[in-house]
């Protein structure tokens, strides 16, 4: 894994580059970020340029013996831990175990989640974790020699699963073996142990922006600009996200929404019951997005209305669309109402609710909200 595989980030690959470059990377880092951002990516980068026999300023080679044992997560001197459960009775939960599970997992889904990690490996409702018996180990392995080079990295994804057996690594945070790092991988600052936190250096990552997201969908994933960029709006800083969007999004979205704006605001009922019968038969994830998508640009309507439309990041026919909807004599708080009626919809299409019924209810409502004519109770 190079930092130019890692989508986005530039900010911390810069800033990690830059620390390794002048001689003060910590040896304890917490790479800190939500869901979809990365940490796990970047946390690989950042041990294959340690490892890197022939790094450049910027980036490893990627080509050397040791970035090819790195991106294979092969290196003997780079030492795994991730929540893992029991393999049977006999045996405690231990990351060793699951070694090629994890190598597997992260070469297809690199930005995946703990959850899909752990239905990856059959947990079921099992909740992993990282065990004292785990963290010893950790202690006995690093204080070893090294394998293959001057360095060791200890990367620990999902910090947040050692609970209080964490304290065990206490001393080795504060007084690692020379040579020695150890990059923590976290999603939730709040779930990590306070002893851990003081002791690391924490490196934050922001939600990625959308115009990387689109970009990485467009050379990654073959997506088209129009459907790459919408479907990045969508994901909100979320690349593991912004995949799922793209494998339930079969095409364009934006033609469908300004056909039902248009149909709202000329008051045309017979197309409106068209949209609903063409939607309700479509999968339960198109329905999703398709609203998401009419939240996401009524969102950007409303923005436009208060703050210009100097920044609107959207391909032009949709800037146009939202610049045009931001103008309409329809009342701020009818269109926060529309919102509001789109994200309920969404909420109840998730828990199966019929979603013939739950479009049309919502196509009154809509219809309310542009004419500012009050709701009858019972729709």
């Amino acid at each position: 894994m190079l930092f130019s595989d890692v989508v986005g980030q530039s900010d911390a690959k810069s800033g990690l580059v830059g620390m390794w470059n002048a001689n003060t990377l910590p040896h304890a880092i917490l790479i800190l970020g939500a869901e979809g951002t990365g940490g796990l990516p970047l946390g690989i980068a950042l041990a294959q340029y340690i490892f890197c026999e022939n790094r450049s300023a910027t980036d490893a080679c990627g080509v050397c013996p040791s970035c090819s044992k790195v991106a294979r997560l092969e290196h003997a001197d780079l030492h795994l831990s991730f929540p893992s459960i029991r393999p049977d009775t006999k045996k405690k939960a231990m990351s060793r175990h699951y070694l090629p599970e994890f190598r597997e997992f992260v070469k297809q889904t690199p930005y995946g989640t703990t959850f899909e990690w752990l239905q990856h490996i059959d947990a079921e409702n099992k909740q992993g974790n990282i065990t004292s018996e785990e963290c010893r180990e950790i202690i006995d392995v690093l204080n070893l020699k090294t394998y293959e080079g001057r360095s060791k990295v200890l990367l620990m994804w999902r910090p947040e699963y050692l609970g209080k057996e964490g304290n065990i690594l206490l001393k080795l945070i504060e007084e690692p073996p020379n040579n020695t790092f150890l990059i923590f991988i976290a999603e939730q600052a709040e779930e990590i142990l306070a002893t851990i936190k003081s002791r690391t250096q924490t490196i934050r990552l922001a939600p990625i922006a959308v115009r990387d997201i689109a970009m990485a969908l467009k050379l990654r994933a073959g997506a088209d600009d129009v459907l790459a960029t919408q479907v990045a709006h969508l994901a909100a800083g979320n690349y593991n996200e912004a995949l799922k969007l793209l494998r339930s999004a079969d095409n364009d979205l934006f033609p469908a929404v300004r056909n039902l704006f248009n149909s709202l605001f000329t008051n045309k009922g017979v197309e409106l019951a068209k949209f609903v019968e063409e939607w309700s038969k479509q999968g339960r994830e198109q329905q999703k997005n398709l609203l998401a998508y009419m939240m996401h640009l009524l969102g950007f309507a409303i923005r436009v209305r208060f703050m210009g439309d100097a920044d609107i990041q959207l391909p032009e026919p949709e800037a146009k669309f939202v610049v045009k909807l931001s103008t309409t004599k329809v009342a701020t708080e009818h269109l926060h109402a529309m919102v509001h009626d789109i994200s309920e919809t969404i909420y109840f299409i998730e828990r199966n609710s019929h979603a013939k019924t739950q479009l049309h209810a919502l196509m009154i409502r809509m219809h309310h909200a542009v004419t500012g004519t009050p709701v009858p109770m019972n729709a």
